[in-house]
């Protein structure tokens, strides 16, 4: 007799998914002193498209030209976001950065839910993303502002991600949309990562493959499992401990430790993001993960 219970708990499914994504970050931090940002994000496009290609097999018939569209639009946010991020890596602890590239989702959900009360949500991690920042701690002119530049670049990035991912769904069945719009930011970024070829290594190549399959391919995949037994609203409030999980992933991984005011700045994003994103009342798709 068959079943429809998850083969594991759905929350335990998101919550390793959120940890894998983030393990797959510091893993990128590595990588980036190494080869840079752009031959990072072309080693991991590159490993990410080749699976996905093979597990959706996408159908390259019979969609609209408004389809198309939106598979450039979500690949070229794809691209963006994933090279911002990695760049702001060599300027930023991972949980800084993710903490700052949260706003972008954080924003997008507050002004799609259009409630009154998420705007105080919005303000706290504003407060939060100042403390983390350490504006309070440091002069003006030693905060890393090309870093926090970058990680709010991909934080927009990912808005517009989401949006496209979302209109994508729409168009195209299971994974199609993901891969095809992969395989349109592999495309976009491979000019700037065949400059780095030379500097690759058999170390730097299996660690492109390694944040693929952490980053992108396993959360894919158990977020999809999982979203068959979760509410929008549980998914949204697991969602927002990405910055924390980042920040335990900077630790253990690269040693990076934050200030208990940057902890703090942390703790008032990752709290205003569970508030607004675990009220809104949309579907999300499992492609929402961040950089």
């Amino acid at each position: 007799m068959s079943s429809s219970r998850a083969p594991a708990p759905p929350l335990l499914l998101v919550l390793t998914a959120v940890v894998s994504v983030q393990f797959g970050g510091a893993l990128a931090a590595t990588l980036v002193p190494q080869i840079g940002a752009a031959g990072s994000v072309t080693l991991r496009l590159l490993f990410a498209t080749v699976i996905l290609l093979v597990i959706a097999r996408p159908s390259l018939r019979g969609h609209r030209a408004a389809a198309w569209r939106t598979v450039v639009a979500f690949g070229l946010a794809l691209g963006l976001m994933n090279l911002a991020f990695y760049a702001s890596l060599a300027h930023l602890p991972i949980g800084v950065a993710v903490t700052v590239e949260f706003l972008g989702p954080l924003t997008l959900a507050t002004v799609l839910a259009r409630r009154a009360r998420d705007l105080l949500a919005v303000a706290a991690a504003a407060v939060g993303v100042v403390l983390i920042s350490r504006a309070l701690q440091v002069p003006l002119a030693q905060i890393e502002w090309t870093g926090l530049g970058l990680a709010a670049l991909a934080g927009a990035c990912w808005a517009g991600y989401i949006l496209a991912s979302g209109r994508a769904g729409t168009e195209f069945a299971q994974l199609d949309g993901l891969a095809l719009a992969m395989t349109v930011a592999f495309v976009v970024t491979l000019p700037l990562g065949l400059r780095t070829v030379p500097s690759w290594t058999g170390e730097s190549v299996a660690k492109g493959l390694g944040i693929a399959v952490l980053s992108s391919v396993l959360p894919y995949s158990l977020e999809l499992a999982a979203l068959r037994h979760l509410t929008a609203r549980v998914f949204g409030v697991l969602l927002s401990l990405e910055p924390a999980a980042a920040a335990v992933a900077g630790f253990l991984v690269l040693h990076q430790r934050l200030t208990p005011l940057q902890l703090t700045g942390m703790a008032l994003v990752v709290l205003a993001s569970a508030l607004v994103m675990g009220g809104a009342g949309q579907r999300r798709d499992p492609a929402a993960q961040g950089a």
